[in-house]
């Protein structure tokens, strides 16, 4: 596999959380804290260090609010997140096809 290079894959995706977190996004666009934590089977304190990870890449934006009493922060994909998800698996089908040769 000589053409493969383990710089084009992109850190801020490529752990299993944040994966998990984008590959969601990618169908949902938008997902609540609580959403994200009951699909993902994380604890609270793990999704955020994630979400806070995305959010730093500029993968996500994070909105937090209320709903009626109770706080809620949603997670919404940028553009700039669909494009990284969109690229990194472009990366990873190349790999895929390079093995197959």
């Amino acid at each position: 596999m000589a053409g493969f290079n383990i710089k084009r894959l992109d850190e801020a995706i490529h752990g299993r959380l944040r994966l998990g977190i984008m590959a969601y996004l990618m169908d949902a666009e938008v997902a609540d804290f609580n959403e994200l934590k009951a699909v993902l089977e994380a604890t609270q304190g793990n999704l955020s260090v994630h979400l806070r990870k995305l959010e730093e890449a500029g993968y996500v934006d994070i909105q937090k609010g209320y709903q009626g009493r109770k706080p809620l922060t949603r997670v919404l994909v940028t553009p700039a997140g669909r494009k990284a998800f969109a690229d990194y698996l472009e990366v990873l089908a190349a790999l895929v096809d390079t093995g197959d040769k």
